[in-house]
């Protein structure tokens, strides 16, 4: 069988669970809290990864998987290379999604907001609290900028290396954080024979979040 074949005939009902808008939490950041600790109790693999869109000034999306290393109140940071391509496309476009999957449950979180730079407290915070060789990779990474080689990038690594040897590897002007801030939720949970359960969370006029059952 070859792999068109086998992906077309691939078929799987889901069955762990349900999602009744009338049980979920009455925020959705307390509903993420909530599913996110029982991703993590179900030891989920990269439970802290969320595939993030962005989008262009041409108005053309890209999308790659990043981490989550905190959220509150709607809020919810990562840290990256400024110069990167999403940190350029940010500077066009404040507006974001976000996706979290949890296959071993048979979940999916999507959220959608504003995204801006996260404080220089935090980004200072984070990323003294790296290895020391996440820190040098920081420095020597022109993240999304072309190379000749890989040993363009090993090279600036020893070089870094041997500048920071005995003094302290500060934060990188170009590295740092960024906070998405959610004003849209959408909790998907399977459901058999593809009728899955989804609930959404919306911000209305009042600012108050309003809760709806989508069609699956």
């Amino acid at each position: 069988m070859d792999t068109n074949q086998h992906i077309f005939q691939l078929r799987e009902d889901f069955t762990k669970g349900t999602l009744n808008e009338l049980d979920v939490e009455k925020t959705p950041d307390a509903q993420f809290a909530k599913w996110m600790q029982q991703a993590i109790e179900a030891k989920v693999l990269e439970v802290q990864a969320f595939n993030l869109c962005t989008v262009n000034k041409q108005s053309k999306p890209s999308s790659r998987i990043v981490y989550l290393r905190e959220f509150e109140n709607n809020q919810f940071y990562f840290y990256t290379n400024y110069q990167s391509r999403k940190g350029i496309e940010i500077e066009t476009n404040k507006n974001v999604s976000a996706t979290f999957f949890y296959p071993e449950l048979e979940r999916q979180i999507r959220i959608e907001g504003t995204i801006n730079f996260a404080s220089k407290e935090k980004s200072d915070a984070y990323f003294n609290s790296r290895p020391t060789e996440s820190k040098i990779g920081a420095w020597s990474s022109l993240q999304s900028k072309q190379i000749n080689s890989r040993n363009e990038l090993e090279n600036s690594v020893l070089q870094n290396q041997k500048y920071f040897e005995n003094q302290e590897i500060t934060r990188p002007h170009f590295w740092g954080g960024y906070v998405v801030t959610a004003n849209y939720y959408e909790f998907w949970q399977g459901r058999k024979s593809r009728l899955h359960d989804r609930i959404c969370y919306e911000l209305n006029s009042k600012n108050e979040w309003v809760i709806a059952r989508l069609a699956p």
